[in-house]
């Protein structure tokens, strides 16, 4: 396919460098906490307390005189009156103002057919989102050039905390670990901006604490393979666990070798409730049956309640309505129970002898949609706006993009039945839910002594993203960024500085070797993945890491701060240019120029040693006992491979590139 002729004649095809670059903004905005204390009171904190309260006021200004602008009259202004967070978090300031939301215009009366074409919130601020053949574009005051100062500002301020801690590294004591993975959520957050439909006030909150990354992407984009990597430190193409049916995840991860059992063994109290690993919510019990969890790295993980009766259908929300909605109680979920279980172990923190590693697996929003009415009715069908999903924009994709988005299948299915907006409707209302518990579990955390919160270290992430119809896909199991993006956020005190954000591209590998860095402890050889501290000390720093996101055998996309790079296993390809395609509509691969050297420099970083897909039943486990060896091996190049359960568990070739 070639470029556009418009885009050949500015030069911006790649070909001969006459075109201004664009570098892609990732950014965010944070809410702040209007409630609970500081653990960073500096004069450095302070002067970011006070360029986050100014920027609301500022952008609220701005914010106001675009909708002013750009709102179609007759639209209605009720304000949603659960914006407000229990623990005094407010709304983003990309909130539901933003004025590329409003010029979609009134939808009551509109077609399906018009609903697709129509513009949606910015994925990226710094990008316009598509706009239909002939729309006049709306000029108003907007906040983009108020959020550009503002990270400036928060760049200065970063830059001056580097300062300070190149002269005082941060030591923490043995610090309390609170771990939060959450389910299929993507970053249809407030405080991102991505979707100003979408109301977190707790999600903002956490944001507001400590640091989130605008650019982080999951190992994999299904629940098994990412979940196993992320706690394991070993990737999918190392491990040879790529997808759900690969059950249980522990033929691929030998036991000891989780990041709970790494500070377990260490000292810490290790403690668990609800989804942590794929299908892990029954916890010890029956564990040595199931075999969804090793009950030698856990000191306790009690099972999860029991689901409701009668138990929601699975598509309920989603392809079918909720009928029980309005008999069903927040605490009719199993995450109600999980937020109250982690309420009474962060309780426990100032009381146990030693630190504790505490993992609050919250399940919504995965499907079923099955929540309150009330969180329904925050998100009036008729008031829902739907991704841009063109329906040509599968034409430039290769056959195995096709093959992951199905678009003959749920995209078929959804439209038959006239269900987009329910679908989205239910997705919005069960993140709604999940902000519901995390709230309750930060005002645990926030009623702990001072003392407590300033060695405690909380990090926040999904365990891959969800589409919600872009790229005529729902669910997960892409390489697109819908299923790989998604929500991390850490506050780590006197190392995180309140309200930041960066824009770096990481994934969540990262998570293992981070954690063991400020907690003190040696990172286990086996760990794949980059330690993220400086970034988390300086968002701004440089940074010259990728993000890989796998789906499958020899399946996986590459990410930095502009472009995503997908190659499949037959070799096809697709390229992005967030810079110009936020949402990833034209694929740039066959476009030549220096696109071609784009994808030199991004194919670097694919996995180079991929695991083959093993055989049901298959294992390496028990090997690595019986010879006390390494369960996998670090190639001279610094890659890793694993044991081939196919090859007498013998370690796979190194294939140096």
């Amino acid at each position: 396919m070639n470029p556009p002729p418009a885009e050949q004649a500015a030069g911006l095809d790649g070909s001969n460098g006459n075109g201004i670059e664009v570098t892609i903004d990732k950014n965010v905005s944070t809410g702040t906490d209007g409630g609970g204390s500081n653990s960073n009171s500096s004069p450095l904190c302070d002067r970011r307390i006070i360029i986050a309260v100014v920027s609301l006021v500022v952008v609220g200004i701005a914010g106001g005189i675009a909708v002013a602008l750009t709102k179609p009259s007759g639209t209605s202004n009720t304000a949603d009156p659960a914006t407000a967070a229990p623990g005094g978090g407010v709304m983003s300031i990309m909130g539901a103002t933003d004025d590329d939301f409003w010029q979609s215009g009134g939808m009551a009366d509109e077609s399906l057919e018009e609903l697709q074409q129509q513009p949606y919130p910015t994925r990226r601020p710094s990008s316009s989102p598509r706009q239909s053949d002939g729309a006049a574009e709306a000029k108003p005051p907007t906040k983009q050039s108020v959020l550009d100062f503002l990270f400036q500002l928060n760049s200065e301020a970063n830059e001056e905390a580097q300062q300070q801690q190149q002269t005082q590294k941060i030591t923490l004591d043995n610090p309390n670990i609170l771990f939060l993975p959450v389910d299929d959520l993507n970053t249809w957050l407030s405080y991102t901006g991505k979707n100003p439909q979408s109301k977190t006030p707790n999600f903002d909150r956490l944001a507001a604490m400590g640091l989130a990354f605008t650019n982080a992407h999951a190992a994999s984009t299904i629940c098994n393979p990412s979940r196993a990597a992320t706690w394991s430190g070993i990737r999918p193409s190392t491990s040879g666990c790529y997808d759900n049916k690969d059950e249980p995840w522990t033929r691929f991860i030998a036991e000891g070798l989780n990041l709970n059992a790494h500070f377990k063994d260490n000292g810490w109290y290790a403690a668990a409730r609800g989804k942590t690993y794929h299908s892990s919510k029954s916890g010890l019990h029956k564990a040595d049956e199931k075999k969804t969890v090793y009950p030698s790295e856990w000191h306790e993980y009690p099972k999860s309640e029991k689901k409701p009766d009668p138990v929601p259908n699975h598509l309920a929300g989603f392809t079918q309505p909720f009928e029980n909605a309005r008999n069903y109680k927040d605490d009719h979920d199993p995450d109600w129970h999980t937020a109250s279980y982690c309420i009474d172990q962060i309780r426990k923190f100032e009381e146990r002898d030693g630190p504790t590693f505490l993992a609050c697996g919250l399940i919504k929003p995965h499907l079923p949609f099955a929540v309150p009415q009330k969180y329904y009715d925050m998100y009036p069908t008729w008031e829902i706006e739907l991704p841009p999903s063109p329906e040509d924009d599968l034409d430039d994709v290769p056959t195995m993009g096709w093959d992951m988005a199905r678009p003959d299948k749920e995209d078929k299915n959804v439209t038959r039945l006239g269900r987009r907006r329910d679908a989205v409707q239910g997705y919005l209302a069960s993140i709604r839910y999940a902000d519901m518990n995390l709230g309750r579990i930060l005002d645990a955390y926030e009623a702990l002594p001072q003392s407590e919160r300033d060695n405690t270290i909380v990090a926040l992430f999904s365990d891959h993203g969800f589409h919600l119809g872009e790229k005529r896909h729902y669910k997960k199991g892409t390489l697109w960024e819908e299923a790989s993006e998604v929500p991390f956020i850490w506050v780590v005190p006197g190392v995180t500085s309140p309200g930041s954000v960066c824009r770096r591209a990481v994934d969540l590998m990262s998570i293992y070797p981070t954690l063991c860095d400020l907690a003190g402890l040696d990172v286990p050889s086996h760990v794949e993945g980059a330690n993220i501290r400086r970034l988390l000390e300086n968002p701004d720093a440089t940074w010259d890491g990728k993000a890989v996101s796998t789906m499958g055998y020899e399946n996986h996309a590459v990410i930095d701060e502009r472009y995503r790079y997908i190659r499949y296993q037959d070799g096809s390809e697709e390229l992005y240019d967030h810079s110009k395609d936020p949402y990833e509509h034209t694929n740039r691969a066959d476009w030549g120029g220096r696109y071609n050297t784009i994808k030199e420099e991004l194919s670097a970083w694919l996995p180079k040693n991929g695991m083959r897909k093993w055989e049901k039943d298959q294992t390496c486990t028990d090997s690595y006992y019986a010879d006390n060896d390494a369960f996998v091996k670090r190639c001279e190049d610094g890659s890793f491979v694993g044991r081939d359960p196919s090859d007498s568990c013998n370690f796979v070739d190194c294939h140096e590139r």
